[in-house]
């Protein structure tokens, strides 16, 4: 189940510093176990509800890089969105996420290098008022000028 805002496409020449968009996401069980298997991290921790039991967590938890991936996600479809090229991205991992947890994901322009067509977000995942990962981002945004179609 996703809430996505300010869908649209940015070139590099529309951004202003301060602008974002943001998407919530609920994480469900079905979505552990595809990413369990299209990225061959089968961790019993995400899995297993017996072995997870036994952990600092008492319950299975989701993957880091699929709460990850929904940062990706804003930033290929809504924020700069289409044509953007994703160069870089730190991530602090701060918190678990639970199967049910809706995540939401900030993704906000926080400096443009206009000469170059990069910009730098600040990328914040959150469960409540709870961050869960913080980091920031990199991206290639396409020019008008330069782009076809």
């Amino acid at each position: 189940m996703t809430e996505s805002h300010l869908a649209a496409r940015y070139f590099a020449e529309d951004l202003r510093v301060g602008m974002s968009a943001h998407t919530i996401r609920t994480v469900l069980e079905e979505d552990i176990v595809k990413f369990a298997e299209v990225s061959g991290d089968h961790n019993p921790l995400h899995l297993d509800p017996t072995f997870a039991a036994s952990t600092k967590f008492g319950e299975r938890i989701a993957h880091g890089m699929l709460t990850a991936s929904f940062i990706s996600a804003v930033i290929g479809n809504q924020f700069p969105g289409p044509g953007c090229i994703y160069i870089s991205q730190t991530l602090k991992f701060k918190a678990p996420v639970r199967i049910g947890d809706a995540v939401k994901v900030e993704v906000t322009l926080i400096k443009l290098h206009a000469t170059r067509n990069r910009a730098t977000f600040r990328t914040i995942a959150s469960v409540g008022e709870r961050v869960v990962i913080e980091g920031e981002a990199v991206g290639l945004v396409p020019s008008r000028s330069t782009s076809v179609g």
